[in-house]
């Protein structure tokens, strides 16, 4: 039963429309969620990493930074406007030339190719089968690889992430460390 709070922070809606987006990408938001400074300790030059709900790209920009040249970024999203948003971002910000824009199945990711590194920022909470979705993170990971997932604190209750991590172990993933993020509760995953 929803109580007022999951109607007023929208708990129960899945799938944040492409234009919502632009409230979470401004200026104001580096000042209590730095991206470097919440990447920059898991992402190394060269790396392929994978970018999953990568929204306008708040976060995609400043990983093809740290990737580099030698390194890439996946983009994976099941909305193309998100990803259209996203290109020209990136063509802006001069760093196109190492991203992979990959539009995708809601249960099936449809990639092959595995990554140092894979980011779920602020998106699982509108995913269905949150099983399956943790359980396709676990193949795209290479060996060493690790998974960052963090969810909003006002979408998603202590209760809720604790279910998530609960299905994470039960996916096969191990918590590596818990990250303080701003405004959000984190957890990182490894394969071993």
């Amino acid at each position: 039963m929803k109580n007022i709070f999951d109607i007023i922070f929208a708990r129960y809606r899945h799938v944040c429309p492409w234009w919502f987006c632009y409230a979470f990408d401004n200026p104001l938001r580096k000042l209590f969620q730095d991206p470097y400074e919440i990447l920059a300790p898991y992402v190394k030059q060269g790396f392929t990493v994978i970018d999953i709900g990568p929204g306008m790209g708040y976060f995609a920009i400043p990983l093809l930074k740290l990737a580099g040249k030698e390194g890439k970024v996946i983009a994976l999203d099941i909305q193309e406007k998100m990803l259209t948003v996203l290109k020209r971002r990136a063509i802006k910000a001069r760093v196109n030339g190492n991203l992979v824009t990959h539009l995708s199945a809601p249960n099936d990711f449809g990639l092959k190719e595995k990554a140092d590194f894979i980011l779920a920022f602020w998106m699982l909470h509108e995913v269905p089968d949150k099983i399956q979705f943790l359980k396709n993170v676990k193949k795209l990971m290479k060996g060493t690889a690790c998974a960052l997932i963090v969810e909003p604190k006002l979408h998603v209750t202590k209760m809720a992430f604790d279910r998530t991590i609960q299905m994470a172990e039960e996916s096969g993933l191990k918590i590596r460390a818990y990250p303080a993020i701003s405004l959000s509760r984190a957890i990182l995953l490894t394969q071993s």
